[in-house]
């Protein structure tokens, strides 16, 4: 079995462009020879919380590959995600939120919410049939772009957990966690991408994927095989493999073979590799999540009367403070009237601004200038580490981001 595998080491959006331009051509041969050819990239949009926390799929990322896509001369990208149906479920967009559809604009692709496409069966445990987005089974190149970081329900959530974003709407997902670990294996053995990107720049350790801590590890995994990759990446956050719920099967089931093991033996990643926080949860949230009680759990979680009343405030609040939601959803939008910058604060020398920004502009000398092709992201105004970038408007959901993570965030940029 011969695998392919680079990992790269960046940190700027210079070195990401050049370093991911450079990697992929490795795999031209790869590519489909039409250049009108549909190319889907998917990557993880879990919730509106922003790359720089380890959640979702640095936009800078995302961005270097579309450059290069276009640059071979396709004419037909779409970056498409099925977002948390708990956002979706809300009426919130997450792809608004983190910005996507603005960077998808900029570089003149289209952007589609997999939550809203017509569907395509495919088979999960027990003869049930869970619909998994046209867009992904007709795509005739797949990039598959996960974010690195553990997971309190699966142990780590890398290439092979990504793919749950390719089911349609709330009634799909919600279908995976009847038996979570082979149905995630069920959508990989007949949803197939042509080439994985793994987000290793900002990781997430602890109890993820929305509540941990984001730690910098500065890398990208590219390669073709997802599970030798996820594999990879368990030995990257040293994280024993067999408490990765999907590897730990695969490997019942031969998925993850020896050969698997001895590539990545072989790879020398203790250089790479720091230790991560295990995603340990509450014994509440432990206990109702574990893989004997959860099935028989969502059975009553899934009636009418327990569906409309997580769909209210007070009760949502309440799952969110005892664990068994990871995930708050705001409703409140962000008022962004762009940036203020007190040069008084600007660190000499510092570039943090310019190295953060998908879209490339010449930071902070145009942070003023409404005219500057900005996007939106926030990256800037959260990796200042002098804070001489101001906002103005009102943040609304972003609120809790920075209540959260604004300390760390800039700290390890």
């Amino acid at each position: 079995m011969a695998f392919r595998l680079d990992i790269i080491t960046a940190y700027t959006v210079d070195e990401i462009n050049e370093k991911v331009a450079k990697a992929l051509s490795n795999y031209k041969d790869l590519l489909p020879s039409s250049p009108s050819a549909k190319i889907v990239i998917k990557p993880n949009m879990n919730s509106n919380m922003n790359a720089l926390t380890g959640n979702t799929t640095d936009l800078r990322l995302t961005g270097a590959v579309v450059k290069f896509l276009k640059g071979r001369g396709y004419k037909d990208i779409t970056i498409c995600e099925g977002t948390n149906s708990g956002f979706y479920r809300s009426g919130i967009s997450v792809i608004t939120r983190l910005s996507y559809d603005r960077l998808a604009k900029y570089y003149g692709v289209k952007i589609k919410d997999l939550n809203y496409s017509e569907k395509a069966n495919i088979e999960f445990e027990d003869g049930i049939k869970a619909g998994v987005a046209r867009e992904i089974v007709e795509a005739d190149f797949l990039i598959n772009m996960p974010k690195l970081k553990t997971h309190f329900e699966n142990g780590m959530t890398v290439c092979l957990k990504n793919l749950m974003g390719c089911l349609v709407g709330q009634e799909n997902k919600k279908k995976v966690h009847q038996s979570l670990a082979k149905n995630i294996l069920n959508i990989n053995r007949q949803v197939k991408p042509s080439l994985h990107i793994v987000d290793g720049l900002i990781s997430m350790e602890g109890l993820g994927p929305t509540r941990g801590t984001p730690t910098r590890t500065g890398l990208l995994i590219i390669g073709t095989d997802p599970y030798m990759i996820d594999l990879a990446c368990s030995r990257i956050a040293q994280f024993d493999y067999k408490k990765v719920r999907t590897l730990k099967l695969a490997e019942e089931m031969g998925l993850l073979t020896k050969e698997h093991h001895r590539f990545v033996d072989s790879l020398g990643l203790q250089k790479l590799s720091k230790k991560f926080k295990e995603p340990i949860a509450n014994p509440f949230a432990t206990f109702i999540h574990s893989p004997k009680r959860q099935k028989y759990f969502l059975k009553i979680r899934n009636t009418a009367f327990l569906n409309y009343l997580c769909s209210t405030k007070l009760f949502g609040h309440l799952l969110f403070k005892t664990g068994l939601r990871q995930d708050n959803f705001i409703k409140d939008e962000m008022d962004f009237q762009g940036f203020g910058f007190n040069k008084s604060l600007c660190k000499k020398g510092c570039t943090k601004c310019r190295d953060y920004c998908p879209v490339e502009l010449r930071l902070p000398d145009v942070l003023e200038d409404k005219k500057n092709g900005c996007i939106g992201c926030m990256y800037c105004f959260l990796v200042c580490p002098t804070k001489a970038i101001e906002f103005k408007g009102k943040m609304g959901f972003l609120t809790e981001q920075v209540r959260q993570y604004d300390t760390i965030t800039r700290e390890i940029a």
